[in-house]
């Protein structure tokens, strides 16, 4: 399987390049496809990759979903991954083009590579490597390419409507060794009616920690100066203020830097009050853990809640907070709620649900688990790096028995959601020998 990953490896990179030139970000466009012309073009050129990969496939008329089906069988092996990716944010952070593949000093650069384009194509490149050397596929193997995955999830709730749900599997989309639990994830909007009538708009998504905040004002040289007091990082150009902030993944918000917070701090010290920096400065600040409302939040399995202010709105009328949150999974989401809704309506705020997904928590003696993690140790070696809980949201909790894999090792810096997204070569090398291993694993249960 080595040799095969090997001598597959240079028409892999090609068909990696024509996905990350897709820049499938969810738009609501002219086009007859539910969540945009970019994304049904990815949908279609993996599956037409997955097509020369020997699969037999299938496209969702109204373009939810597709699947690649090899094998027959009772039993249903499941790969669920993801073609739609957030969008690139402020293209002055990127050192390389984001919807181009660039290889430089071992690294493999572009949006989608680590979360989630990349890691399920080295799945599929694993697969078509343990079929050529021989592995003797005895189930259905299925994978299941979903398009909506960085918003509400529309395509696999469809999928699971209409289609057979496989028996076990797994999704490339997170880290390994292997995620045994994930946070529940709960996105809201609070809404208040606008106290200063100014117009502000800014963050690229929920899940994203807003890396930078641009504010016009004739107030921007007192901003700036409140800023340097802070000790905020900014730039000014005329009548116009950007706030710096630090890209990171919603469920790591603590290791970003949120903009958009930085700001109404900011305006909210020089007398600019709004709603929402009237929110922030009482329960929030730079606690991305929140615990003026929700206290200590946490548990042994999954750690503790976080707190992520993603997007912003402002005008005469109304003042929108776009939030999403990631509950421990011992913690109820009526308990959440409960506290999120008391100190919201302190400041005026009413809050309305936009999406929740459940947490989920899979024994770590099931037969799912310990056939993932043997091969993990056996490719890598690895006898210390244990199962772990995420805060992320993985297809895994759309399906009974499944569970997150890789792509990203313990020692792989984890850029999803971030400028410059990358993987190495090394890293997605050996992914593909990990995975290769896990179906035969699988398949011998």
């Amino acid at each position: 399987m080595k040799k095969l990953i090997e001598a597959n490896f240079d028409q892999f990179l090609e068909d990696l390049q024509s996905l990350i030139s897709i820049p499938s970000v969810y738009a609501k466009d002219d086009s007859p496809y539910p969540f945009g012309e970019n994304i049904d073009k990815a949908l279609k050129e993996m599956l037409s990759i997955a097509e020369k990969l020997g699969f037999a496939t299938y496209y969702d008329p109204k373009g939810y979903y597709g699947y690649a089906d090899y094998g027959s069988g009772d039993t249903m092996i499941g790969v669920l991954g993801h073609l739609d990716v957030v969008p690139a944010g402020d293209l002055k952070h990127w050192t390389n083009p984001p919807f181009e593949v660039t290889l430089k000093d071992g690294r493999v650069y572009g949006r989608g590579v680590q979360d989630d384009k990349g890691p399920t194509l080295t799945a599929m490149y694993a697969f078509k490597a343990a079929v050529e050397s021989g592995l003797q596929v005895n189930k259905k193997v299925r994978f299941i390419f979903g398009t909506d995955e960085e918003n509400l999830w529309r395509c696999i709730n469809r999928y699971n409507e209409l289609e057979q749900i496989p028996d076990y599997g797994f999704t490339p989309d997170a880290n390994f060794p292997l995620i045994f639990a994930e946070k529940g994830l709960l996105q809201v909007d609070l809404s208040a009616k606008a106290l200063s009538g100014i117009s502000l708009s800014g963050g690229d998504a929920y899940n994203s920690v807003p890396s930078s905040m641009t504010f016009t004002s004739a107030k921007a040289d007192e901003i700036a100066k409140s800023l340097q007091d802070l000790g905020f990082e900014y730039t000014k150009d005329a009548d116009s203020i950007t706030v710096t902030g630090k890209s990171a993944h919603a469920k790591d918000a603590d290791k970003g830097i949120n903009a958009i917070i930085r700001l109404l701090i900011a305006m909210d010290k020089i007398g600019i009050k709004t709603s929402a920096g009237n929110f922030v400065t009482e329960f929030i600040n730079e606690d991305a853990l929140a615990k003026n409302i929700f206290g200590e939040c946490t548990d042994q399995m999954s750690g503790p809640l976080k707190f992520n202010i993603g997007k912003i709105s402002m005008d005469s009328e109304k003042e929108v907070l776009n939030i999403d949150i990631r509950i421990p999974v011992s913690v109820s989401k009526e308990f959440v709620m409960e506290k999120l809704t008391d100190a919201a309506a302190k400041h005026g705020f009413e809050i309305s649900e936009n999406d929740y997904l459940r947490s989920i928590y899979t024994p770590l003696d099931s037969p799912l688990v310990k056939s993932l993690m043997d091969a993990y140790q056996e490719v890598t070696g690895d006898l210390k790096s244990e199962p772990i809980s995420s805060g992320g949201a993985t297809y895994a909790r759309a399906m009974d028995n499944c569970v997150a894999f890789g792509a990203a090792f313990p020692h792989s810096e984890e850029t999803e959601h971030q400028p410059n997204e990358y993987s190495t070569l090394d890293d997605i090398k050996n992914a593909m020998k990990v995975y290769s291993l896990a179906f035969k694993n699988l398949l011998a249960l």
